[in-house]
């Protein structure tokens, strides 16, 4: 039942005069909801410059990300001789034909799926055990250098691999753990060299161009370190803004306590930096089933006759090869973008409960 309202519940009583009065709160939120559209009207043109340069970035949600989504209703058609949006409606068929249920179960393309989804999880959940952390322990590093020239250049350095193109990253990474081959008159790579010299194992003299990045065994763990070894510095920008805006008087009362440098950084720096990492760990999260698929085309092992990978299909690859038509069946595409969208949709679902989780815990969260 909705409650009735009187006008004692936005009224004082005054003893004194003996009648009721505005209070002072309830006469400023009249005042503000009064002008409300005058105060918005002479805010946007006292920044108006602001404003016009979130014109491009407007378009670019509109034209890029919103209209896109119309798309998506062909994820629920089927058909092969007609344009996706024009076929004949399937419901859900589509989504139960990738995860098998029913009379789809144990067809060619569910294996493909359940095989690309757990690539996916164990990169992604890989590379956040591992990767999450590199960032934050360079930006404590780099607070800890007194020359200001000395810290310029180890962040140059370090986030240099971001600015590298991917081809370049690849092929780089590519020659040098790459194989053995003497009938091309390939040698090894200068880091398989190095492990062969380390571990005296012929395992890594493998005929295989590609050398380590074409073992199921190594793959995983050369790709997490060349994640880590590209996003690592870059990531630490966030990370080191954060330390760098502690305040001074913070470090010195902790010295006057007697804090030595570990003391300060664990009572200090990371108490000042949680919010930040919280946040950013979210974010993480959100992206956690998320593995682009550009990198990983150009660093895949070796291909088996159907053309799919051992250790490095992941769901955006699948995808993409689904929805380009490299399969013979004409409906795949709408097996690709299926997929696509439960990747999507898990993301979205960890992102709310990771923020869920965080506001409960740490009183921290993105809205």
């Amino acid at each position: 039942m909705f409650k009735l309202l009187k006008y004692d519940d936005f009224l004082e009583y005054d003893e004194a005069s003996g009648v009721y009065k505005m209070s002072s709160e309830q006469a400023v939120r009249d005042e503000t909801e009064k002008f409300k559209w005058k105060n918005a009207g002479f805010n946007l043109l006292k920044d108006w410059r602001l404003y016009i340069m979130l014109v491009p970035m407007i378009f670019v949600y509109i034209f890029w990300k919103y209209m896109p989504l119309y798309e998506l209703v062909a994820v629920f058609k089927q058909g092969e001789e007609v344009e996706a949006l024009d076929r004949a409606w399937a419901g859900l068929e589509n989504f139960k034909y990738i995860f098998g249920i029913g009379v789809y179960k144990g067809n060619y393309h569910t294996n493909l799926f359940w095989m690309a989804f757990r690539n996916t999880f164990i990169l992604s959940f890989y590379g956040l055990l591992f990767g999450f952390p590199f960032p934050i322990i360079l930006a404590l590093f780099f607070n800890e250098i007194r020359s200001n020239v000395l810290r310029s250049i180890l962040q140059v350095c370090v986030y240099l691999p971001k600015f590298l193109s991917t081809v370049v990253v690849t092929s780089l990474l590519l020659a040098l753990f790459r194989g053995s081959n003497e009938a091309q008159g390939q040698e090894l790579g200068v880091v398989s060299r190095v492990l062969v010299a380390i571990i005296g194992s012929d395992r890594f003299r493998s005929e295989a161009a590609g050398g380590l990045f074409y073992s199921a065994t190594y793959f995983r763990v050369l790709y997490e370190i060349s994640n880590a070894w590209e996003a690592a510095g870059y990531g630490s920008i966030v990370y080191f803004a954060a330390v760098i805006s502690i305040s001074p008087t913070s470090y010195e009362a902790a010295q006057i306590d007697g804090a030595g440098k570990m003391q300060q950084m664990r009572y200090v720096v990371i108490p000042n930096i949680l919010s930040t990492v919280v946040i950013m760990l979210i974010m993480k999260i959100g992206s956690l089933l998320s593995v682009g698929y550009e990198k990983l085309y150009l660093l895949n092992p070796a291909l088996d006759q159907q053309g799919n990978y051992e250790a490095a299909t992941v769901v955006s690859t699948l995808a993409n090869a689904l929805s380009s038509g490299e399969n013979t069946s004409k409906t795949t595409a709408a097996y690709g973008m299926a997929a696509e969208m439960t990747n999507n949709l898990i993301g979205m679902i960890l992102v709310i409960g990771a923020n869920a989780v965080a506001k409960r815990a740490a009183n921290v969260s993105l809205y």
